[in-house]
């Protein structure tokens, strides 16, 4: 039988059957429709007949020249067409290739550049089956995340590389203040960091423990744009990317001297494959990034 229960004792509808109704609707004849569905006459009778068990009434009026509609199969013809449409549409959506491959990808906020969301949206056009999945956030997490293997590239800002970075570039940090913050520094010195496993809020009380300087923490954002917002408005100080701090009514503060620079290291799990060119491409605008920063 093409007829298949469901788990109430109900009749599902075979879309088979369906479709050899809505021929035999459209053509009016058993042969024609047969024809249209290249099945013999006797099959198509068959199927006519399952569907008629399932429904439980006459859906064709055999007898009639042009084959008619009973008023049941009139009832009936409009959904049969919605269902077979409904099951092409389903069809041909699982066929579809786009955005079922997933390529994940880590990085500070700094990094996720208008220039690298436009080089993953020329990556995906080319690529259609990509679909991208970008996480920003703190060295800490996304370094857990990539070790275990949650992430398939990965940008970290860090002290020193791991032997398996594709490639390191230095980034030059600088204590900042708002603009138009006091000459003198506060004391007890009011802080605006990330939350711990940020690398720059270590580096930031490490070096006042060494100026035996007092401080406490007035803000904290994992957001870096939320973190330069806080230091526009004067809330505190913060040690920051120079380059992160251009445009943003900051200044730099004498009062420590120079940090020694952070390195930006691109980790990859695949040199090939679609993973490994599209780390190639980030990795060619980490070096212009930082070639026009040295510049």
């Amino acid at each position: 039988m093409s007829i298949i229960p469901n788990f109430d004792g109900d009749a599902v509808l075979d879309p088979r059957l369906l479709r050899a109704f809505v021929a035999i609707a459209d053509s009016g004849s058993f042969t024609a429709a047969a024809d249209r569905l290249h099945m013999t006459q006797s099959t198509m009778s068959q199927q006519i007949a399952r569907l008629e068990e399932a429904i439980g009434r006459d859906l064709v009026d055999r007898a009639a020249r042009p084959v008619r509609l009973t008023v049941t199969g009139e009832r009936l013809l409009g959904h049969a067409r919605r269902i077979l449409a409904l099951q092409s549409e389903a069809l041909t959506l699982v066929a579809e290739t786009s955005g079922t491959t997933s390529v994940r990808i880590g990085m500070p906020d700094d990094i996720a550049t208008p220039e690298m969301a436009r080089a993953f949206a020329t990556f995906t056009r080319r690529h259609k089956e990509v679909r991208l999945d970008v996480t920003t956030g703190l060295r800490s997490d996304l370094t857990r995340r990539y070790r275990a293997g949650e992430l398939d590239i990965v940008v970290l800002k860090e002290d020193t590389p791991s032997a398996d970075a594709w490639a390191s570039f230095a980034e030059p940090i600088a204590w900042f203040s708002a603009e138009d913050a006091a000459g003198d520094l506060p004391d007890p010195v009011p802080l605006v960091t990330f939350p711990p496993g940020g690398l720059y809020r270590d580096a930031m009380f490490e070096r006042l423990e060494r100026e035996r300087r007092r401080w406490y923490v007035a803000f904290t954002s994992a957001s870096l744009r939320n973190v330069l917002m806080a230091v526009e408005a004067g809330l505190g100080l913060s040690l920051l990317p120079v380059d992160a701090t251009r445009g943003w009514r900051l200044k730099s503060l004498p009062d420590f001297g120079p940090e020694p620079p952070v390195v930006a290291s691109l980790y990859s799990w695949e040199r090939n494959g679609i993973v490994g060119e599209l780390a190639g491409e980030a990795l060619d605008i980490l070096k212009r990034h930082f070639d026009r920063e040295r510049g």
